[in-house]
């Protein structure tokens, strides 16, 4: 989803230089610039980035560059507002060329942007609680700690954090944008409504809050209303991309699916750059693939891998061939499945990627590749590559990459027809992965324990995940 897609990350830490606030190094992490101008500069694109208006943002994050060019974490920041994973990477390794000229709580936090960008999310956690340890009194690390816990699903956890972060000042917004959806995952939808609400309370004038309200009322089955608050976001700005998409989504609840795409269009024509153009594309995927058209899917996938051959963008390319092998297994296509994953990876391989983004992809491919075995019936190879996965897994400590260990073991086990080994490992999976919702329902089922069978069918068919390309392929299996 939109806020923690590239919030587990980052999410902006707070900024103080001695001569312009007076603040002492106890209070908040200092900032290193070699101008005033230059922190205006990169302070206002941090409040734009805030409320995730990263477009608008990214002016004044590369101003502020300009006037220092060795200010490294506008080149941080710069990294998560450009429109390609290409450009990504080059801002990142920038900002990380740059560790030895900046103040040790910089330092932290570049790294843990590194670790968790590397797959490392226990190692970013350490981190930026090191980062809170020194600065205790800023509400902004916290934030950063509590989008650590959010991304590993640690909704409890997190909300704890962002309260603390929230507490520090209470006026300021992010921290219950995050609150909400915490809440929201641990399906206390009453508080998420009062975070939600809080978050429109105190940026009244700006799209996000609304934005995020309405995928809650979208998650809770009320979809026009839904639209009609991410319309209310569109009034303060008619290009804010999630909006379009999630009233395309919207629509593709409701089975207006050539409504959706009409919306899509209309984001893909006022796009700002290649960035958000691909978003709609995406959108579009997902549409197709929700409305059970597999082929036109396929198509659309296929425009977003020319779109960043144009740009030489091996990451972005890669993403596209593994999306388009993941579509062709769906359609039982496994052969074409895997020419596509072993494709992806190739290019990674060939490219100046790191080697932990490499290793990263190298897991994914294994991953797809277990999957499709399974699908295959080759349960030697499944039953060995899954191994390898759970080991790899536990290797580098990384919780998300453990519940995929279990989907898989689920998987092959509920294949080898074992199921009450399915029912453990995929309860350990990602439940907010739908599939993995509908492989439990699947599970009790053939046991023929009702009860759970129906708790996890309906979770799965209420699922209301927004441009989930996973809750189309189960919702295209359900409505068959």
């Amino acid at each position: 989803m939109k806020r923690f897609v590239f919030l587990v990350i980052i999410l902006i830490t707070s900024i103080c230089l001695f001569i312009l606030s007076g603040c002492t190094q106890n209070d908040k992490m200092p900032i290193t610039a070699s101008s005033s101008e230059a922190l205006d500069n990169y302070l206002k694109g941090r409040d734009l980035f805030d409320k995730l208006r990263a477009q608008e943002a990214e002016q004044y994050f590369r101003k502020a560059i300009e006037l220092d060019p060795n200010f490294a974490v506008a080149y941080l920041n710069l990294a998560f507002t450009v429109s390609s994973a290409k450009e990504f990477f080059e801002y990142l390794n920038k900002a990380s060329a740059l560790i030895d000229k900046v103040s040790e709580g910089e330092k932290l936090w570049i790294k843990g942007v590194e670790a968790g960008v590397n797959g490392f999310p226990m190692k970013q956690r350490d981190y930026f609680e090191m980062l809170i340890n020194k600065y205790p009194n800023d509400e902004r690390t916290y934030n950063l700690l509590g989008g650590n816990y959010f991304g590993q699903q640690e909704w409890v956890k997190a909300i704890e954090v962002y309260s603390k972060a929230t507490a520090i000042n209470p006026d300021f917004s992010q921290p219950y944008n995050q609150l909400g959806y915490a809440y929201r995952f641990l399906d206390n939808y009453d508080e998420a409504e009062k975070a939600f609400k809080k978050y429109i309370q105190l940026i009244p004038n700006d799209p996000n809050p609304y934005d995020s309200y309405a995928e809650l009322l979208m998650k809770t089955g009320k979809f026009q209303e839904s639209i009609d608050q991410y319309k209310k976001a569109l009034t303060f700005d008619p290009n804010f991309v999630p909006s379009h998409i999630g009233i395309a989504t919207n629509l593709n609840f409701l089975g207006k699916h050539d409504e959706a795409r009409v919306q899509l269009k209309k984001l893909q024509d006022m796009a700002r750059n290649d960035g958000e153009r691909r978003a709609a594309w995406f959108a579009m995927t997902v549409s197709y693939v929700d409305e059970g058209n597999m082929e036109k899917a396929l198509e659309t996938i296929e425009w977003q891998l020319e779109s960043n051959k144009k740009i030489n963008d091996p990451t972005a390319m890669a993403g596209n061939l593994n999306i388009m092998g993941i579509v062709l297994l769906e359609s039982g296509k496994f052969t074409e499945a895997i020419k596509k994953f072993d494709t992806a990876l190739k290019i990674i391989e060939q490219s100046d990627r790191s080697e932990e983004v490499k290793d990263n992809f190298r897991r994914g491919h294994l991953f797809n590749t277990t999957a499709a075995a399974i699908k295959q019936d080759d349960m030697e190879k499944a039953r060995a590559s899954a191994e390898e996965y759970a080991k790899q897994a536990e290797k580098i400590d990384n919780p998300n990459l453990t519940r995929t260990a279990h989907q898989l073991n689920g998987m092959l086990a509920f294949a080898e027809k074992k199921y009450a080994d399915a029912a453990k490992e995929l309860e350990q999976s990602n439940l907010q992965n739908p599939y993995n919702l509908y492989r439990l329902y699947l599970t009790f089922k053939a046991v023929d324990d009702t009860k759970n069978a129906e708790l996890y069918l309906q979770k799965a068919i209420h699922f209301n995940g927004l441009n989930d390309i996973n809750y189309a392929f189960v919702r295209n299996i359900l409505r068959k």
